[in-house]
């Protein structure tokens, strides 16, 4: 998506959520505002007023959003408005006490919560605006006491607006971490191959060796190359090398276990980590994995044979860090390439090297 439509998106699902709080918020506020207005007996288009502000404005502000080329600038200045309608009308309700805090705190609350400290000093400039507003309509005065029906007429905004409010932000907390997780999930992983990238299984790799120097337990690390694989992306073009290299992850991801970590470490090599398994072991592992990859089927180009060089290390308490180890794996890889390719070689080189007698 591009960014101009990926900020409109992200505005309009702001718009929409805050279309939902406000028909709520202001209907709820209605009760509060009535309550406090009632016993001033204000005139009809007051009450029109007051209708228009709970019925009617959170669709023309929804609308506005909507089709607006910015929606989420066109939502802050809907808060702004809520924020000058709120101070408004705590000046026509003359300052009554719960009312008034009941208003302004809400909607401050509100403001906080989208946009920080600073578009909250900006929607109490709002409600300061609102409230010299409302006293050149209706006056300065007072009205120090709350009757019994002004409080029942709050609890509702009281109580069910900051659950409501306290849901959204919670949806929105929920979501943003998924979103994160699934960003650091595609941060980490090669978007081919679907196995870990370089940077995450060298991650993976110190993390295995400072746990077999901890725990004093062995492992083994496998570098694996396609061979020739240049020569197949030259000779059957590159969307038959992707293929390639998509069917080796699935089959690394098919016949390793949950503990055992593969990335694409480059290019046509990749890295396999199996903790807790002997060099012996891990070598018949490496030569299965060969042969099912030699014998793999190729549909679109049966004329395609591929093959694979695989060099293996063992941790070592001689080891003075991760890269030791890899650069043992590495030169095994070496070795099993220059032999001839096709092949599974070890270092230390006790064991012998898996060949072929045809290498490709």
């Amino acid at each position: 998506m591009a960014p101009a439509q990926y900020t409109r998106g992200k505005g309009l699902s702001l718009a929409r959520r805050l279309y939902k709080s406000r028909i709520l918020g202001l209907g709820l506020g209605l009760l509060c505002v009535a309550a406090g207005m009632w016993p001033l007996q204000p005139a009809p288009w007051v009450w029109g007023l007051m209708l228009f502000n709970a019925f009617v404005w959170p669709h023309l502000a929804y609308q506005w959003a909507r089709w607006a080329r910015v929606p989420f600038r066109a939502e802050h200045r809907n808060l702004l408005v809520d924020s000058l309608a709120g101070g408004f009308w705590v000046a026509a309700m003359h300052f009554n006490p719960l009312p008034l805090a009941t208003t302004l705190g809400m909607m401050a609350m509100n403001n906080i919560a989208l946009g920080g400290v600073r578009f909250f000093l900006a929607g109490s400039l709002a409600q300061a605006l609102g409230i010299g507003l409302g006293l050149w309509l209706f006056g300065p005065s007072f009205i120090p006491q709350t009757t019994p029906l002004q409080l029942y007429a709050c609890l509702p905004m009281l109580t069910l607006y900051p659950m409501t409010l306290g849901y959204i932000c919670y949806r929105q907390a929920a979501t943003l971490g998924q979103h994160k997780r699934e960003l650091l999930a595609r941060s980490r992983t090669d978007s081919l191959t679907g196995l870990l990238n370089h940077g995450a299984w060298k991650d993976q790799l110190e993390v295995e060796f400072q746990r077999c120097k901890r725990q004093g337990r062995g492992g083994a690390i496998a570098l694996i190359d396609i061979d020739h694989f240049k020569a197949i992306n030259d000779t059957y073009g590159h969307v038959a090398g992707d293929g390639v290299l998509r069917q080796l992850s699935k089959l690394l991801r098919q016949n390793l276990r949950a503990s055992d970590q593969a990335g694409r470490y480059g290019g046509d090599e990749f890295c396999v980590i199996l903790p807790d398994v002997p060099l012996a072991h891990a070598a018949d592992l490496m030569e299965a994995l060969r042969g099912r990859f030699a014998a793999l089927g190729h549909e679109q180009n049966p004329a395609l044979q591929v093959s694979l060089s695989i060099g293996l290390a063992a941790f070592s308490l001689g080891h003075d860090e991760a890269m030791d180890w890899l650069n043992d794996a590495d030169q095994a890889l070496y070795v099993a390439k220059s032999g001839g390719r096709n092949n599974v070689t070890c270092h230390p080189p006790q064991l012998p090297s898996r060949k072929v007698l045809n290498p490709l």
